[in-house]
Formats: structure tokens, C-alpha cells, sequence
């Protein structure tokens, strides 16, 4: 949650592809300090921001967002904007992209921003498909942005139509308190975003590229195995940082 100007920020050279497993380094177990911080933090992100009663505006990665209220909010999460700033260095030109999971739809924004042709943005939260539609709009994409209230690619035939398929899960594993709380919160042993690697398989486009940011307290060895069951190599292509955290964004390809 925090906009630290300390946080650092670490490019992978693209030449480097060695993996210790199919993300390139271990899970871990964390200690009790380490949970009780987590746990702090969940509980005033929840109460503060997550489950605030009005809608914010909110300026973030040069985009006016409108953020509604359970929408998970890109001006505390630092997460977001650092998967934004990776995009536009993307040449998306032409493309057809889909962000799933896309809160206020400022990853969505940021591919139509880098070129892409269209931008399916899907969220399981209506509140937040819709605010994704209205901001594109109100930055002047709504031409090429459409947002989509499903259950992460369900509701898209599983035919291969995209080229680039992007995401930001819920980081944590845990049942969410309600809608607010999902964008945390991936239920219990991440059951919510399990299907995602198949479904991206089935819905990309040979050649094609996923894009996922997780978190250095994510359950690293379950995106592992997910990644790799469904066919997907991957490689370190961005590392945003923190004092006590990170957010690796990994390339899949197939």
C-alpha cells in the first residue's frame, strides 16, 4: 500500500531465461513476524481502503481514475502502477488484449495506450468492469476498451483470439470477506485464479504472451505448478520493489 519514493525498480535482461523451477526461484515459508505484518497490513488496507463506503478519483500512471467503492484502488496498491509503466514500454500496435482481473482498468488502459487494436477488460467485481468502460472513456479510450464482468476468461469462448493476455491477480491466498475483500484475497489455496493459465492457453494466439505480476509473499510455488501444467515457460521480465516486498511480473510463453 505504500508509495514509498524509496521503492526501487529492477529490468530483467531479456537474454536470461535459467530456471530453478517454472518462476525461477523457490516459495517460502514466512515466520510469525513475518504474518503478523501481513496480517496488519490486510487489516487497515481492508477497513481504510478496500471497504471504503465512497467513490474516489484518483490519478495514477497519467490516468484520471474513478474508483467506485469494493474497486481495488491503483493510488494505494502501488502494484498497479508499476504493471501500468511496464506496459507502455510494450509496442502493442494492432493488438487484441485482454486484463483479467482489471479493477479500475488501468492495465487495460495502459495496453490501448501502448497501441493494442482492442481491450477486453474482465473482472469478477461488476462494479469494477464497469469502472474500467467509464474511465476508458473518460480518457479517451473507450473506442478500443470494453469491460467484461466474468469469472476470470470464462465468459470468452476458448478459441485462441488474443495476443496478449495480462493480469494482476488477488496476491494472497484466503477466503475474502466480501466483493471489497476479493481483490486481496484469491479464496482458500488460491482456488479462484487456478484455472487462469489453462484458460489463458486455450484463448492465446500461437506466439502469443501472457503477462503476470504476483507478489514476493504470493504462494510462488502454486503459480509454479499452475504455469507449468498448462504449457507455459516463464521468464523474469520486470521486478517492482519495496522495503518488505516485491512484485515480480513474469512473460509466459508457450
Amino acid at each position: 500500500m505504500s508509495n514509498s519514493p524509496s521503492s526501487a525498480i529492477t529490468v530483467q535482461d531479456p537474454g536470461i531465461d535459467s530456471q530453478r523451477n517454472a518462476l525461477d526461484r523457490p516459495g517460502r515459508s514466512h515466520g510469525p513476524l513475518r504474518r503478523a505484518l501481513r496480517n496488519t497490513l490486510h487489516y487497515l488496507s481492508y477497513h481504510f481502503v478496500l471497504s471504503r463506503p465512497k467513490t474516489q478519483v484518483s490519478r495514477v500512471a497519467g490516468f484520471q481514475l474513478t474508483v467506485p467503492p469494493t474497486v481495488f484502488h491503483p493510488g494505494y496498491f502501488i502494484s498497479s502502477e508499476a504493471f501500468a509503466k511496464f506496459v507502455d514500454r510494450l509496442d502493442l500496435s494492432g493488438k487484441t488484449v485482454v486484463d483479467v482481473g482489471t479493477g479500475t482498468g488501468i492495465i487495460a488502459l495502459a495496453a490501448a495506450r501502448a497501441g493494442a487494436e482492442t481491450v477486453i477488460a474482465t473482472d469478477i467485481n461488476p462494479n469494477a468492469a464497469g469502472a474500467a468502460a467509464a474511465n476508458a472513456e473518460a480518457n479517451g479510450l473507450g473506442e478500443k476498451v470494453r469491460g467484461l464482468c466474468c469469472n476470470l476468461l470464462e465468459a470468452i469462448e476458448p478459441k485462441p483470439v488474443f495476443d496478449v493476455i495480462m493480469s494482476s491477480p488477488p496476491k494472497h491466498a484466503g477466503e475474502p470477506k466480501d466483493l471489497a475483500d476479493a481483490g486481496w484475497h484469491a479464496g482458500a489455496g488460491n482456488k479462484n485464479i487456478l484455472n487462469l493459465f489453462e484458460q489463458a492457453r486455450q484463448r492465446l494466439k500461437p506466439g502469443g504472451r501472457v503477462y503476470l505480476m504476483i507478489s514476493s509473499d504470493s504462494d510462488l510455488d502454486m503459480y509454479g505448478k499452475a504455469i507449468a501444467k498448462a504449457g507455459f515457460k516463464a521468464r523474469l521480465a520486470f521486478e517492482h520493489s519495496i522495503m518488505f516486498e516485491s512484485f515480480p511480473l513474469y512473460e509466459l510463453t508457450q
